[in-house]
């Protein structure tokens, strides 16, 4: 595969990859199972416990995993052939996905903001 078809299967599958994490990290669908890994992070006995529920409140660490998934249902691999191929495209994923995350989190305050300023600016008017 060429390098530029590589590139666009990265931007690509770092969709999909950007779309569950951020899903499942910060949705409301996916509210009450976090709160319980939230909860079950910070009181959990053992270190294994802790890190195992944190893994599904960061985006950022739920979305290597999600990235391994999709590595391996596209056998995607970047540069070079092999175990190679995969380090490289996985990290690279992971990292193009939470660019992708990101962008979205700074647009989603931005449309908050301006939401909450024209509430203001409704009831400014409705007063007058």
């Amino acid at each position: 595969m060429s390098v530029s078809m590589q590139l666009i299967w990265l931007f690509t599958l770092a969709l999909p990859v950007a779309c569950i994490a951020w899903t499942v990290t910060h949705e409301e669908v996916f509210r009450e199972p976090r709160e319980f890994c939230v909860e079950r992070s910070k009181k959990s006995r053992t270190i294994f416990q802790r890190k195992w529920y944190y893994l599904f409140t960061c985006e950022y660490c739920f979305s290597h995993y999600i990235a391994l998934f999709f590595l391996w249902l596209a056998d995607f691999q970047l540069l070079l052939e092999g175990w190679r191929g995969y380090l490289i495209g996985g990290f690279s994923l992971v990292w193009i996905a939470n660019v992708y995350m990101s962008l979205f989190a700074f647009v989603r305050v931005g449309l908050k903001k301006e939401r909450a300023e024209a509430t203001i600016e409704e009831k400014k008017l409705e007063k007058l």
